[in-house]
């Protein structure tokens, strides 16, 4: 989501491609390639039956039907002072009856929009990065993994983020003011953005307030729920449609402008769907990590389950758009019709919506097969790669 007319951008975009983590040994390359694995014994089940559940309290119960209370309740400020306050609200190991999805419901009213086409608040933005803070390196109560995927999926932009873009910036969330083009035309949050949305900065990390928001270990551990899975997989294809109707004929940025040193008009592209391919290669990757260690206990009842609550396919429009939702609008996007195939063939379901825009515009096939090729090279490296 790098746009042209910016050398240090683009240097940023280059050096995200050198941002690989340790690849996993032989025997699990086979593994999560194949997207099998041998579930293993949980060590941990009798330990967390034992541990007594605590009941949601009844003051948090009330922030899921008002939204500008949870809001308040979450959001930790600029400076993060009231992250403590955040994390008590939200970290518990087990919670009593439904007390953990409403406490997914009061994420939701937190850091939702105020509903379609309404752009995001400072708050909600700050909030969203709060949960994401609070939760990392948390083993969530069962229940509570959905409500914080609908919050991912809510800021499907921001969580596509790498750090190198939040160098130059010292909070949790950038305001819809800092967030507008450059005069010189490039958004260097993405391209597409509206104009009025805030971002929550999930990159941003603050040693004094122990905060740190990276939110791939976060997905990792949302992964294990199959509605969350599902959620997150609708979102990722969701966002490669809103993304390609966006597009040239030529398979590149409308909005790009030449400067000197830059990667032309289908660099910040190219990289916008590699991330995004990873993404989902990482998703599967997940899936088959937790049904190696056991966590999913049973693969195939898992991948009916995710194949239940996944809303079906998005197709992206036959001609160009030139609109700007909101961010929130993006993943809620309706769907063309049911999954077609395996769902947790991620190349099948990337690829079906790829050569059909591709086909539909009248794209040079040169480009189409470049687009591809490139996609399904990050998608394998997101099956193998460790973060």
């Amino acid at each position: 989501m790098r746009e042209g007319g910016d050398d240090s951008g683009r240097a940023s975009g280059f050096r995200r491609l050198g941002k690989h983590r340790l690849i996993l040994t032989g025997a699990a390359l086979v593994v999560l390639a194949a997207g099998l694995a041998v579930p293993l014994t949980r060590t941990d089940s009798d330990e967390a039956a034992a541990e007594p559940c605590r009941p949601l309290p009844a003051s948090t119960r009330t922030l899921a039907d008002d939204p500008a209370a949870a809001t308040r309740a979450l959001d930790p400020g600029d400076d993060l002072a009231r992250l403590g306050t955040v994390r008590k609200l939200l970290v518990h190991e087990r919670l009593c009856g439904d007390g953990a999805r409403v406490l997914g419901r009061v994420v939701e009213a937190a850091t939702r929009s105020s509903g379609p086409g309404k752009p995001h608040t400072l708050a909600q933005a700050r909030s969203a990065y709060a949960v994401a803070a609070a939760l990392d390196d948390e083993e969530l109560p069962e229940g509570l993994a959905p409500g914080v995927a609908r919050m991912v999926a809510e800021y499907i932009e921001d969580a596509a983020r790498e750090d190198l873009l939040y160098d130059d910036v010292p909070l949790p969330a950038v305001s819809a003011q800092q967030s507008l083009p450059k005069p010189e035309g490039n958004a260097w949050l993405g391209d597409f953005l509206t104009s009025g949305d805030a971002h929550a900065a999930f990159p941003y990390t603050d040693r004094a307030a122990e905060a740190d928001a990276d939110i791939e270990p976060l997905v990792a551990e949302l992964a294990k729920d199959p509605e969350a899975f599902a959620v997150l997989y609708d979102a990722e294809r969701a966002y490669l449609a809103y993304y390609l109707e966006r597009l040239t004929r030529q398979g590149g940025d409308p909005a790009y402008r030449p400067s000197r040193g830059d990667m032309g008009p289908t660099g910040s592209v190219d990289l916008d769907l590699r991330d995004l391919a990873e993404r989902v290669g990482s998703l599967m990757k997940h899936r088959a990590d937790h049904a190696r260690r056991g966590t999913i206990p049973d693969l195939a009842a898992f991948d009916r389950a995710v194949r239940e609550h996944t809303r079906g396919a998005f197709r992206p429009a036959s001609r160009q758009l030139d609109t700007r939702p909101p961010m929130g609008d993006i993943a809620d996007r309706p769907v063309a019709g049911p999954l077609s195939g395996d769902p947790m063939d991620g190349r099948h379901q990337l690829f079906t919506v790829l050569d059909r825009w591709a086909k539909e515009r009248g794209v040079p096939a040169q480009r189409a097969t470049t687009m591809r090729q490139m996609m399904d090279d990050a998608y394998v490296l997101g099956l193998w790669l460790t973060f």
